[in-house]
């Protein structure tokens, strides 16, 4: 989606686009950025929870600063994180980002849409990549919103967005541990007790096998991308001159 950058800022509507679940995901994706990340908590004027959400926010991303905001009536809660900053703007489709975008650069010059009431869902107004200056230097790069995101990522990401999960699986008695049924599973211990949310336990599971299966596919299109190079090498030579003397 985007290289090169300072700052990723993740995007999440505080309206019916608020889902835990797809933030764990864009945090993962963020975290190859090589740069820091932050989450915003946009359209506050449309919640009436926000404190219990915010709470909710941080238990997840511990060590990611959050901010709430209502783009609609000011981003100055923003300018401090972003100034003189490459920044790009994440978030699936109808979370304000190209809102945010327009109150940085101080005028309306991103097209914009309302969302549907009954899941606050966005129309992709935004449907390509844009890397526009910002007037107190750095850029800003909006991106398209997705109804799906692909998990283009490593393990290492992962680990560190579910940190207290990795670190208790370091405590189980077997080092290839799958987490299910083995003694001494520190995984498992911490399920029964209620330490770690099954919701969470069930992200963390679901996001390590998509890593999984997309590295062995690309395993594999690398080994055949392989033979078809030298395939090609060796008929080039075949048909060489000096092949045949």
């Amino acid at each position: 989606m985007a290289t090169n950058v300072d700052l990723a800022l993740v995007v999440c509507g505080l309206d019916g686009d608020f889902n835990l679940r797809r933030l764990e995901r864009y945090l993962v994706v963020s975290g190859e950025s090589g740069g820091e990340t932050a989450i915003v908590l946009n359209k506050a004027d449309l919640c009436t929870e926000i404190a219990a959400r915010v709470e909710a926010v941080t238990r997840i991303a511990p060590a990611v600063p959050v901010v709430t905001i209502s783009a609609q009536q000011s981003v100055d809660r923003l300018q401090g994180l972003i100034r003189g900053r490459t920044v790009v703007l994440l978030g699936s489709s109808g979370a304000g980002k190209s809102t945010i975008a327009n109150g940085l650069l101080g005028d309306a010059r991103l097209a914009t849409s309302a969302v549907r009431a009954a899941d606050s869902r966005g129309r992709h107004t935004t449907t390509s990549r844009m890397l526009i200056p910002l007037p107190d230097g750095g850029a800003i790069i909006d991106t398209p919103g997705m109804r799906e995101l692909q998990l283009w990522a490593s393990e290492g990401s992962l680990d560190e967005v579910f940190s207290e999960i990795t670190a208790l699986a370091e405590g189980c008695r077997f080092n290839d541990c799958t987490h299910t049924r083995e003694p001494g599973c520190a995984i498992v211990q911490a399920l029964a007790r209620g330490e770690i949310d099954e919701a969470r336990w069930e992200s963390f599971r679901k996001l390590g096998a998509e890593l999984r299966h997309r590295q062995a596919t690309q395993d594999v299109a690398a080994s055949l991308a392989e033979k078809r190079k030298w395939k090609a090498i060796h008929k080039t030579l075949r048909s060489h001159p000096k092949y045949h003397r």
